[in-house]
């Protein structure tokens, strides 16, 4: 159905963008997942993009959902049936910020709010809607603010092309259709340079992958404000196509950031969280994850930012976010050895590793630790359960044939099994492990091999971690009966195999009990999890006491960071 212009940039104008945006990026995904190379060839930006425009539309629809229903049946309580201009561009930028996926669904947010900080500034000073200037001020404003957020920006990608539809549409003069074409045409005439600019890109014979989402974002604003798709179909079909080079020609290709080809190192981990914090904090926290990696962009503003690092370390990125202020929806992708970082990126996209580890962890001490061992994780805080869709999500990020699912929680038992199922019929083949604590989970992964015979792997895993008690501190918020009798508030108690077996007034004591009851049964290692808030010498204190008393005894401690429980432990 054709659409119907909007003539000037106002809500609707908006939530007909989005929608056609996230059509266009449906459309194209699969090609621009097929041609990322760059900064590493995983071949996820289109679908990265996607999830990240997604956000942003729902959050749109929500804010007209709200203003809908706030205005009652014929608009009978006087409230306006749709939102402000500032409201809607606003729910689109925030959908976006927490919605951001990847590198290129980063940058894509920080454009968004870009465009958002001039539009709304623009309809708080009164007017509902905004013309053909107004709009070449948004595209201008997206570009620089794109820019900054990268700690090294990088000609011959989405940067790059974003800030030639800003320029494109600042020589325009007309109406939002005018601007938004001449942005368009601006964005794809640079978009089929960019292998000239970046040499990977040209070694490959492809496009950049984040540009060609932005072509296909400011094609959607075409058809928005003039009711055609460029290239007179679809919008987002008109592909912007690079010709195969010969060898002699890529070999030529100019020098860039991946000069050395062959050397394929790079950082082992991409780490991306949302982040509480405030604007002194996060200028310390970019030079600090500056030095940890590389592909640093930190987007967002007003105490809630979007973070996203490539790192050796994990951990250390996510503990550089735990002192900047209050880290989130913290994810750990493992680049597997089939990924290509930019040393190497003149490779085609990757093909999915053999086999992955999922797995919930409670702190970011963990999240670090498994993903290290090469887990892709997610981050289950205390009253904040990952649903079943987050699941899947982190099973979709491990881009593997094969998934060991660790829920490390028994209460999360059914939630990944419905994950699990979502992910089968996706083709994927998954087995889910019942871990009842993340200490159980690391017994399964210490004996994880990717070469064994997949079933073989599972029944492995699934006894190190059967073989494994669990047990953790924790303090009781209130009076309560217990299997082990009456709990007074701040009495601390100790949970054997997910009941209360212990109850004292001194964490080290409570501790000490706990694992003697543990090792009643024998057992040849104890694993120590601290939390933030146990004591600074409990984990000297309780190896000291495993040593003198059980003398076949190992012990390995492990910080997990903000976790819940002051200690968790684990007996194999």
């Amino acid at each position: 159905m054709p659409q119907v212009p909007q003539t000037f940039f106002d809500a609707l104008a908006v939530r007909t963008w989005c929608g056609l945006a996230l059509a266009a990026l449906g459309r194209a995904r699969e090609e621009i997942d097929a041609i990322n190379v760059y900064p590493v060839a995983d071949g996820d930006t289109g679908t990265n993009l996607y999830l990240t425009l997604e956000s942003a539309c729902a959050a749109v629809e929500a804010a007209f959902a709200g203003h809908e229903a706030g205005a009652g049946p014929g608009g009978a309580s006087g409230a306006p049936a749709v939102p402000t201009l500032a409201d809607a561009t606003r729910a689109m930028a925030h959908g976006a910020l927490i919605g951001a996926r990847g590198n290129s669904g980063t940058i894509l947010a920080q454009l968004l709010r870009g465009m958002a900080q001039v539009l709304a500034v623009d309809a708080d000073g009164g007017s509902a809607r905004i013309d053909g200037p107004g709009l070449c001020l948004a595209l201008r404003h997206a570009a620089d603010a794109a820019r900054q957020a990268v700690a090294h920006p990088v000609e011959g990608t989405v940067l790059t092309v974003a800030s030639a539809a800003a320029d494109a549409a600042t020589q325009a003069a007309g109406d939002c259709g005018t601007v938004a074409r001449a942005a368009y045409e601006g964005a794809s005439a640079a978009l089929a340079a960019t292998p000239d600019q970046l040499a990977v890109l040209g070694r490959a014979g492809v496009v950049d992958a984040g540009g060609r989402g932005l072509v296909a974002v400011l094609g959607a604003l075409v058809e928005t404000f003039t009711g055609e798709a460029p290239g007179g179909g679809a919008t987002g079909a008109a592909r912007v196509r690079v010709p195969v080079r010969s060898e002699t020609a890529r070999a030529s290709a100019p020098d860039g950031p991946d000069e050395c080809a062959d050397d394929v190192s790079g950082p082992a981990f991409e780490v991306i969280y949302l982040l509480e914090a405030g604007d002194a904090a996060v200028d310390r926290l970019r030079e600090r994850l500056d030095r940890l990696g590389d592909s640093l962009v930190v987007v967002g503003g007003d105490g809630l930012w979007n973070v996203h690092v490539h790192v050796d370390d994990a951990g250390a990125a996510v503990e550089a976010g735990v002192e900047a202020g209050r880290p989130y929806r913290i994810r750990i992708t493992h680049f597997g050895v089939g990924d290509v970082h930019t040393g190497g990126a003149g490779r085609p996209p990757r093909e999915r590793v053999q086999r992955a580890v999922v797995a919930v962890v409670p702190g970011v001490g963990l999240a670090g630790l498994y993903g290290e061992a090469g887990a892709t994780t997610v981050l289950a805080r205390p009253g904040e359960p990952p649903a079943s869709g987050e699941l899947v999500e982190a099973v979709r990020r491990a881009h593997a044939r094969e998934v060991v699912l660790l829920p490390n929680d028994a209460d999360l038992r059914h939630t990944a099994a419905a994950a699990a199922e979502q992910a089968r019929t996706e083709g994927i083949r998954v087995a889910l492990i019942p871990t009842r604590s993340a200490v159980q989970g690391i017994a399964a992964l210490a004996v994880h091999e990717p070469e064994r015979r997949f079933d073989e792997d599972v029944v492995a895993m699934t006894s190190a971690a059967g073989a494994t008690r669990y047990a953790e501190l924790a303090v009781a918020e209130r009076q309560s009966w217990t299997m082990a009798g009456i709990c007074q508030t701040g009495d601390v108690l100790g949970l054997i195999d997910g009941d209360v077996a212990v109850i004292g007034s001194d964490v080290r004591a409570t501790a000490e009990a706990v694992i003697d009851r543990m090792l009643q049964a024998g057992g040849e290692m104890v694993t120590l999890v601290l939390g933030d808030e146990a004591p600074e010498d409990i984990a000297a204190h309780l190896e000291a006491r495993v040593r003198e008393g059980y003398l076949a005894v190992d012990t390995v401690v492990y910080r997990g960071g903000r976790q819940g429980a002051l200690l968790l432990i684990g007996v194999e």
